[in-house]
């Protein structure tokens, strides 16, 4: 099965090259190796680096696993969560 590459804009990049660096941080404070991290959260090596990295083409169950080892798996909840945008749209549409 062919996987098409994600392309992700410069800019958008950042972001995900800074959640990856919160979450080797979050794995180093609490004392945790990759390895150990790899293996508890059911993924290889280089997956859990690429993590770090990152890199948009990790699946993100992966992403999720890995946050679930370090007890972080509730900040999932957070994406979109706060859609002010989206709000601001709704409201438009009940003013008409």
């Amino acid at each position: 099965m062919n996987r098409k590459k994600q392309t992700v804009f410069p800019k958008h990049q950042i972001t995900l090259e800074q959640m990856g660096e919160n979450i080797k941080l979050a794995r180093k404070r609490r004392k945790l190796t990759a390895v150990q991290v790899a293996e508890r959260a059911d993924i290889v090596r280089t997956t859990l680096y690429q993590i770090e990295k990152g890199n948009p083409s990790v699946a993100i169950g992966a992403y999720f696993n890995v946050l679930r080892v370090l007890g972080l798996q509730d900040d999932f909840l957070k994406l979109a969560s706060d859609d002010e945008l989206g709000r601001k749209l709704q409201d438009l549409e009940l003013l008409k």
